[in-house]
């Protein structure tokens, strides 16, 4: 069966794996604004939950998805490249291979900690996106966005801080972790709303395109149904 891919779809498809794979460089370090402490892939993973937001509005929940597969398999393969680089052999002449192991050396809990919580937070957010719409008719996108946004990343966030953390944290301390950062994030979504409106109107008439998920399967492995 044939399937038209647009243009503008590439490119969100795009950016939502840079910006994950960037969320994963930047993840490394440890940022403190105004007394607030986060990593710095607070400031861009974000972001990757507002395209899935435009993906969702525009071309429906079955490509968004997709796309979130895509990011997955992108991210894991960044990731295992980049482990790859570390265990490799360094030059004498080289002296900074302790620099990117301190850097770059994630452990496998804490990745796999990313992995599935980015599954499951993005599939829940996609998720809600899609039912809302129907649900409403269209109407309320801000609405969607925020509280789409609030479910996927709390999801997100209570997935990873317990399966990376737990036993190496004090429980306090990963609970609010996980409230700081489901909510900071859903605040990102509604400073950045404005932007993402215009957005999405630019390329539903671009596309001439506004996507209703009725009858679909919400199975999330069924990548097949594209």
């Amino acid at each position: 069966m044939k399937r038209n891919i647009s243009m503008l779809f590439m490119l969100l498809s795009l950016l939502f794996c840079v910006f994950l794979v960037l969320a994963n460089l930047m993840e490394v370090k440890v940022i403190e604004i105004g007394g607030f402490t986060a990593t710095a892939g607070l400031l861009v993973f974000p972001v990757s939950y507002i395209i899935n937001d435009c993906i969702v509005e525009v071309y429906g929940f079955r490509k968004a998805r997709f796309v979130i597969w895509l990011g997955f398999i992108m991210n894991l393969i960044f990731v295992l490249f980049l482990q790859l680089c570390i265990v490799l052999p360094s030059s004498p002449s080289w002296p900074h291979q302790d620099a990117v192991e301190t850097v770059f050396g994630n452990t496998a809990r804490i990745l796999c900690a990313s992995f599935i919580a980015f599954i499951c937070g993005s599939m829940v957010n996609a998720y809600v996106m899609s039912k809302m719409k129907v649900m409403n008719g269209g109407n309320y996108f801000s609405l969607r966005a925020v509280l789409s946004t609030l479910f996927g990343e709390g999801v997100d966030s209570i997935i990873f801080f317990p399966v990376a953390f737990l036993g190496i944290l004090p429980l306090s301390t990963i609970v609010a972790l996980i409230w700081t950062q489901a909510i900071v994030k859903t605040i990102y979504e509604i400073i950045i709303l404005p932007v993402t409106i215009r957005v999405v109107k630019y390329i539903k008439k671009k596309e001439d395109l506004d996507t209703y998920d009725n009858n679909i399967s919400y199975k999330w492995w069924r990548i097949d149904q594209f």
